[in-house]
């Protein structure tokens, strides 16, 4: 009779690699369950648990067709398991983030929620032109849409950009410090 295959592996290891061994398939492991995790998609409703320093979670949510991110005035230390509780949080701001914030896992999608009512039509952004400061245009994030606009049109609106992960959690942060955001400041009308 011979032996099972897993026993002559064990035996023929040498005693003094086991533990490297070991150590090897534990991070096998490991990088296997990172690269699960940064598999997901871009599905309207879901929720995203944004880690801020290790010190807090801050959550947001993929509005329609990921033409937009929702994230909720809402901080805690520990991570959260009731999601109800952000449908009746304010809002801090609406922006466009990188697919791939998503998509490699930097945020991870942790619930699904139905959209707000209010947030079914995204707000209007404003462009200004870098050449000409002067000139202002109006873009729809629902219609894709960019018409002229005046200066004052513009008042109030977020700038039409899309914002790495690293300048969230600036902003973020910077809210709840109660500080001006860099990010904010270089995108503000000129």
């Amino acid at each position: 009779m011979t032996k099972p295959r897993k026993e002559i592996v064990e035996k023929s290891i040498d005693p003094s690699n086991k533990e490297r061994v070991q150590r090897t398939q534990q991070a096998a492991k490991k990088n296997l369950e990172i690269i699960n995790m940064a598999n997901q998609r871009i599905t309207t409703g879901s929720i995203l648990e944004i880690n801020i320093d290790n010190q807090y979670y801050s959550y947001a949510q993929i509005l329609q067709n990921g033409r937009g991110i929702a994230f909720f005035d809402y901080k805690t230390e520990d991570k959260l398991i009731d999601f109800s509780i952000l449908e009746k949080c304010n809002l801090l701001f609406i922006v466009v983030v990188y697919n791939d914030v998503i998509t490699q896992g930097k945020w991870l999608k942790v619930g699904k929620l139905p959209i707000r009512k209010e947030l079914e039509i995204l707000p209007m952004k404003f462009i200004q032109d870098t050449l000409i400061p002067s000139e202002f245009r109006l873009y729809n994030p629902n219609t894709g849409e960019i018409t002229k606009a005046k200066r004052e049109e513009c008042d109030g609106l977020e700038y039409a950009a899309v914002w790495e992960a690293n300048h969230v959690e600036d902003r973020i942060r910077d809210y709840y410090l109660g500080v001006p955001n860099v990010w904010v400041n270089q995108l503000k009308i000129k």
